[in-house]
C-alpha cells in the first residue's frame, strides 16, 4: 500500500470539518464541532507558524491526518487520527515514522518529539514503541472521555540523537532512589 502525506490548504476547510466530525474518534477527548474546526482553520490554526497539518492518502483517498503542533518550540506535539475503516492496517506506524523524520528533517531546532495516548490505545502506543519512542510519563486518570469515565494518559518521546542513533535511550525512573 503506498501512503502519501499532502499539506493541508486552507480550501480544504470542509473536507477538514467532515472527517473531524463524520468520525467517532475514541481516543480523543472532546467532540469536533463543525463550526469550531472551521473556525479554526479561518484563524490559521491548522497551519501557521506553529502548526503545520497533513491528509494521509492511499488510493487517492484522505484515510487519515497528522496534525503537527507547538513547532515554535523545540519539543512539538502532535495529533493523529485514522479513520475507522483504515485502522489496523499499519497506517499509524507510518505515520509516526513519517512526522518524526520529517520533523527531525525539516526542523532542525527540534531536539525532542511527544506524543500522548490514551493506556488502553494498544495501536498508538505500539506505533510509538516501533518507532523509537520512548515511554516518559503515565498520568493516572489524566484523560477525560465522552462518557465521564477518566483513564490513564501515557506519554511518549523520541529524542533526536536516538533517532538517529536507532538507539531508544529510556528515563531514568529510579533517580529518587540515589
Amino acid at each position: 500500500m503506498r501512503i502519501e502525506f499532502t499539506r493541508f490548504e486552507a480550501a480544504d476547510a470542509t473536507a477538514l470539518a467532515d472527517f473531524l466530525t463524520g468520525e467517532e474518534w475514541p481516543y480523543h477527548a472532546g467532540v469536533q464541532e463543525r463550526e469550531a474546526v472551521l473556525r479554526r482553520v479561518a484563524e490559521g490554526g491548522y497551519d501557521d507558524g506553529g502548526n503545520r497539518t497533513f491528509w494521509i492518502v492511499t488510493g487517492g483517498e484522505r484515510v487519515g491526518l497528522v496534525r503537527l503542533q507547538d513547532l515554535d518550540d523545540d519539543t512539538p506535539m502532535f495529533d493523529l487520527r485514522v479513520r475507522a475503516a483504515w485502522r489496523g492496517k499499519g497506517l499509524g506506524t507510518a505515520a509516526v515514522a513519517w512526522l518524526t523524520r520529517y520533523l527531525f528533517t525539516e526542523l532542525p531546532e527540534i531536539e525532542r518529539i511527544e506524543g500522548n495516548t490514551r493506556q488502553d490505545n494498544r495501536a498508538m502506543r505500539a506505533a510509538f514503541r516501533r518507532n523509537g519512542y520512548a515511554k516518559e510519563a503515565h498520568y493516572r486518570r489524566a484523560w477525560p472521555a465522552p462518557d465521564g469515565t477518566r483513564h490513564d494518559t501515557i506519554g511518549y518521546g523520541i529524542l533526536r540523537a536516538d533517532w538517529e542513533s536507532g538507539e531508544v535511550t529510556p528515563p531514568d525512573w529510579d533517580d529518587e532512589l540515589t
